[in-house]
């Protein structure tokens, strides 16, 4: 079985091992340059596959449909898109012979679109997962063919799930091999109407509003700690980025629970919430310009 690969971050290296130790040929990976201006704290899949000697583009978005000549002289028995950022145009969908397949960061139908982890921790979710679907021309809305799900903790960053996920991400790989290497394709419906679609998330998206629940600003916190852009608030005519949160107090006796904002006392940092309740800032440190 011959495959086309489009791959980036921990989930990209990740299953781009499960498919070479499961004896796929890698005739091409389509992998991004790294942005100069992120904070690129994940693996590589462009180093990957110089350690492995597999052939390696990176085009930008607009010259992806220069790639269809050559994807179509390959004649690839699969795609595979394991966190690759832009979306892949049909006509090479169309090079599939079999199946055009991506992973995607939740259990699907929920949370289609970008940032997917991100998205369900803000939402308090306690559990999401990787799920792998046909690829169509509508991001998210092919087929499943397989998912695993995880557990997300009352205190885990995006970080932490985020690792959770690129490896359901490889066990989902590790348990539909068997049926792809066989031209097989299990299937069933992603049924779109009991999930939702988000769209990106700019580091502007991270301003805590202290009149939410606590919970909400805790959750916040969570979602987008560093190494993402983090949550910040202003105090004292300065910007801070929120590090870590804490909603276990005890919390003391003084605090004025019916004025949100910041309080501090004995040394302790908290920010007082629209619920009338507290969060303890563990973490924070002033945000660079």
């Amino acid at each position: 079985m011959h495959a086309v690969v489009f791959a980036y971050h921990d989930v990209g290296v990740n299953c781009l091992k499960a498919l070479l130790n499961a004896g796929l040929k890698i005739d091409l990976v389509v992998t991004h340059e790294d942005d100069p201006n992120e904070n690129v704290w994940f693996g590589s899949v462009a180093k990957l596959c110089q350690e492995k000697n597999i052939s390696y583009v990176t085009p930008n978005a607009t010259e992806l449909v220069d790639l269809i000549p050559k994807l179509q002289a390959l004649n690839p028995d699969y795609i595979f898109s394991f966190y690759y950022r832009f979306m892949i145009p049909e006509q090479i969908l169309q090079c599939a012979k079999i199946a055009a397949l991506n992973m995607h960061g939740s259990l699907l139908p929920k949370y289609r679109g970008r940032a997917p982890v991100n998205w369900a921790i803000l939402h308090g979710e306690t559990e999401t997962g990787a799920t792998l679907h046909v690829m169509e021309a509508k991001p998210d809305a092919g087929d499943i063919v397989g998912q695993v799900a995880v557990s997300i903790g009352p205190d885990e960053t995006a970080t932490d799930v985020f690792g959770k996920v690129s490896q359901a991400a490889v066990s989902v790989i590790d348990q539909a091999l068997p049926s792809l290497l066989k031209g097989l394709v299990p299937r069933k419906a992603n049924e779109l109407q009991k999930g939702s679609y988000f769209g990106g998330r700019k580091p502007a998206d991270g301003q805590i509003h202290w009149n939410q629940t606590a919970k909400q600003v805790h959750d916040l916190v969570r979602a987008v700690a560093p190494p993402y852009p983090g949550a910040f608030t202003t105090h004292d005519g300065k910007t801070l980025i929120v590090a870590r949160t804490s909603l276990k107090g005890p919390f003391p006796a003084e605090l004025n629970l019916g004025v949100c904002g910041i309080q501090v006392v004995d040394n302790r940092v908290f920010g007082i919430c629209g619920d009338h309740q507290a969060v303890e800032v563990l973490e924070w440190f002033p945000a660079s310009n």
